[in-house]
């Protein structure tokens, strides 16, 4: 499940950089869960055909969070929101803490 989750994070944040066949295949075998026999026989190319285009999509993709590492940012960026959030529901009570909940609720919701 960790790798599905992964796959599909470096999707939401570079698949705009795949070409129009590439984003149609990976989509639907990393996240329609499609089997690369199906995917081949609906756009009329080979199995390994398929194979081989989610093997390259997967390292392109690791190539561009190599670079970036906008997935990884996004997730130390959330865990820490998170922690913060946490903390502050521990110290209910104060408006102040109340507010940093808030906020930090906010954030989560937009990342």
């Amino acid at each position: 499940m960790e790798e599905i989750l992964r796959q599909a994070l470096l999707y939401d944040f570079y698949g705009e950089l795949l070409t129009g066949h590439q984003k149609r295949v990976y989509e639907d075998v990393v996240l329609n869960d499609c089997s690369f026999s199906e995917v081949a026989e609906n756009l009329g190319i080979s199995r390994q055909g398929v194979h081989d285009m989610i093997k390259r999509c997967n390292r392109l993709l690791a190539g561009y969070e190599e670079k970036l590492h906008l997935v990884e940012k996004f997730v130390s960026l959330r865990r820490q929101v998170g922690e913060i959030r946490k903390i502050a529901g521990q110290q209910a009570g104060s408006p102040a803490m109340k507010e940093i909940e808030e906020i930090s609720t906010t954030i989560l919701e937009e990342l």
